[in-house]
């Protein structure tokens, strides 16, 4: 498992939005970091929408995936973001090793991820297992899948709901609807 180094900070325009983290899942990336192609893609995305993020944590696949999310939830993160291990090879098992930390699931996120894989990708984006869902402790926590198209596809779901999830979960109610 890599370390994640001190959060960088978004752009000084920007509020904060609290702290976000990211896991890595994949074997190839824990023994070379530089092969992560997903990981930088989220985090960047990440600041851009005014969130405190550090660098990618990298774990293998079967490696301490629980472990290593459940440490980026008790550093206060609102929105954790896993790429890779939600295939049907042997060693992925991210969904498993975090469903015990979801209090409530959301799975029409994941439905929607593996929709839009399904249009672009075709038929193997319906392999994710994906899921997500709210922490005990308020967080989102979304398993990605660990192709760039996957990540790419989950990142433009997020984009739609990040907002309204974050506030309903922290109590803020329904944001108004503009009449049509």
């Amino acid at each position: 498992m890599t370390q994640q180094p001190m959060a960088q900070q978004p752009a000084p325009s920007q509020p904060t939005r609290g702290r976000a983290g990211i896991v890595v899942v994949s074997t190839q990336a824990s023994a070379d970091p530089t092969l992560d192609r997903t990981g930088p893609v989220i985090a960047a995305w990440l600041r851009d929408r005014g969130f405190t993020v550090g660098d990618p944590v990298v774990v293998a696949d079967g490696g301490p995936i629980a472990e290593t999310v459940s440490a980026e939830l008790l550093g206060d993160a609102r929105v954790v973001l896993t790429t890779g291990g939600t295939g049907v090879t042997p060693t992925d098992r991210t969904p498993e090793a975090v469903a015990p930390l979801i209090d409530l699931e959301l799975p029409g996120i994941t439905e929607e991820i593996r929709r839009r894989g399904l249009a672009g990708a075709g038929p193997t984006a319906l392999l994710s297992r994906g899921i997500a869902g709210i922490t005990g402790g308020g967080a989102l926590l979304v398993t990605l899948p660990g192709s760039r198209g996957g990540v790419a596809d989950g990142l433009d779901v997020l984009d739609g709901l990040l907002d309204h999830v974050l506030a309903q979960v922290h109590g803020e109610g329904h944001a108004p609807r503009s009449a049509s």
